[in-house]
């Protein structure tokens, strides 16, 4: 293993250490749109580039895949090469797979572009935060930086569909990937201005054969689910992929066990509070990404909305998400994470529940109620995962805990869009809303998930301090 020492940074100016801040987070909030903003579209694309609904899952999911597969190791380059170098690549690369998407010529070449795209926000967002912590010594300076991270966060994610929808009004499909390029350019003039290069104190190895197989895995699971309505789950086809997905699952649990520097450190998995938040990150965004999907598809193709309309509808659930996140951050360091996950699974099954009745008349007040609960719920889970999965661990494992997590959230994404996509893949536009119920009730279930998950966190002991800067760097 290489360990190497590097100079104390000197302490930035107040002005420098926020612009850092808002530069990162400008970069954040690319990373959490993209997730999202394809959504509205997908029927524009799916039109324009003759795709189908399994087409359309993949558009969407080669993204959040790569992304999720690469967070670790990002990170670990990162720490070995310097933080704004591999960010500055990050969004190069992320800026040049935009430029390609908004030219793609079919579905194929959208589909590898959007991969490309999850390998350059890969390296933006676990090293944008650690640019953060790194200019920003003061612990509690330090906790505002990252409730305002936190927010940008969650803002992002929910923006994503209004923003679509409001690029689709006057343009078509491609705009929604044009709009990254200038902010992409100005964050990488403003990078090499402002933010400072810093590297980890002790390097971390590679751990080449883990990422590889984790990418086998993540492929495997998704790919099956994407493709499983279209090929038949009991298809030569699909067996070979449960048999891809089940060895390349013990690969790796064997590979990581065996490993002095594990990519991925499975001991942790033996702590019930560190299995519950992962399981808990999963869920919440399995329903939120299954929330956003199926809305798309129900209000464009059976109500026949506008993309604008379609977005414009998910603007309570933005609003809840964006208000409720930094409320559940004070709340995490005043009572511990138990409350707010009571809250959020209450919220996230008392939205899915408004929906298990769909029809094509469903009143647009219950629509917009159900979205509000969801997006409430959203903006609570968060930093409670987050500290319950980092609670009561050392520093240097805290940072991995919450790479996992947020492994585990863009995980969420790519299963929440592939089993969405499963429910609707061959189904017409009138019959869409009795064929997304058990979606819906699948987003209700994600909701009583996280109240289990509440039962593993403990509530912070009487006379207690604010939540530990471990877990609000892991955040």
């Amino acid at each position: 293993m290489t360990a190497t020492t590097h100079p104390v940074q000197p302490l930035l100016s107040a002005r420098r250490r926020w612009t850092v801040l808002a530069v990162c987070c400008l970069s954040m909030f690319l990373v959490g749109l993209d997730t999202t903003i394809v959504n509205v579209g997908l029927p524009a694309i799916g039109r324009g580039l003759d795709a189908g609904m399994h087409g359309l899952e993949w558009i969407v999911d080669a993204y959040v895949l790569v992304l999720a597969g690469l967070l670790i190791s990002s990170g670990a380059l990162a720490d070995r090469f310097g933080r704004r170098r591999v960010f500055q690549c990050g969004l190069a690369v992320f800026g040049a797979a935009s430029l390609i998407c908004a030219l793609a010529p079919s579905a194929g070449v959208l589909v590898a572009a959007r991969a490309l795209q999850g390998a350059g926000a890969s390296m933006l967002s676990p090293v944008a935060l650690a640019i953060v912590v790194n200019a920003m010594p003061d612990p509690k300076e330090r906790a505002q930086a990252i409730g305002v991270w936190a927010s940008v966060f969650g803002l992002s994610m929910a923006a994503g569909p209004v923003t679509g929808g409001a690029l689709l009004a006057g343009l078509d499909w491609r705009a929604l990937f044009w709009i990254n390029v200038p902010v992409v350019a100005a964050a990488l003039l403003l990078s090499a201005v402002f933010v400072p290069e810093s590297r980890a104190p002790r390097v971390r190895r590679l751990d080449l054969p883990g990422q590889a197989l984790l990418t086998m895995v993540l492929a495997g699971v998704v790919g099956v689910l994407i493709e499983g309505p279209r090929i038949g789950w009991t298809s030569p086809e699909a067996l070979a992929g449960y048999t891809w997905a089940a060895v390349a699952t013990a690969g790796f649990v064997w590979v990581e066990s065996r490993r002095r520097e594990p990519l991925m450190d499975l001991r942790l998995f033996g702590r019930p509070a560190f299995r519950g938040a992962v399981v808990g990150a999963v869920a919440v965004f399995v329903a939120l990404n299954t929330a956003l999907l199926l809305n798309t598809l129900y209000l464009q193709h059976t109500r026949e909305w506008t993309p604008l309309a379609a977005g414009a509808a998910t603007l309570p659930l933005a609003v809840g998400a964006t208000v409720c996140a930094p409320w559940s951050g004070r709340m995490v360091g005043r009572a511990g994470p138990r409350l707010p996950l009571l809250l959020a699974g209450g919220f996230i099954t008392a939205g899915g529940l408004c929906m298990v009745r769909l029809t094509p008349h469903t009143s647009v007040l219950l629509l917009l109620a159900a979205y509000s609960l969801i997006g409430i719920g959203f903006g609570f889970a968060n930093a409670p995962l987050t500290d319950t999965a980092v609670n009561g661990l050392p520093l240097a494992r805290a940072g991995v805990a919450g790479a996992i997590t947020s492994t585990a959230r863009q995980l969420g994404s790519a299963l929440g869009i592939a089993l969405a996509g499963g429910l609707v893949t061959s189904v017409g536009p009138t019959g869409l809303a009795h064929a997304s119920r058990p979606g819906w009730i699948l987003v209700a279930a994600c909701g009583v998930l996280l109240l289990l998950v509440a039962r593993t966190s403990r509530p912070k002991e009487a006379g207690a301090g604010a939540a530990s800067p471990r877990a609000r760097r892991a955040a």
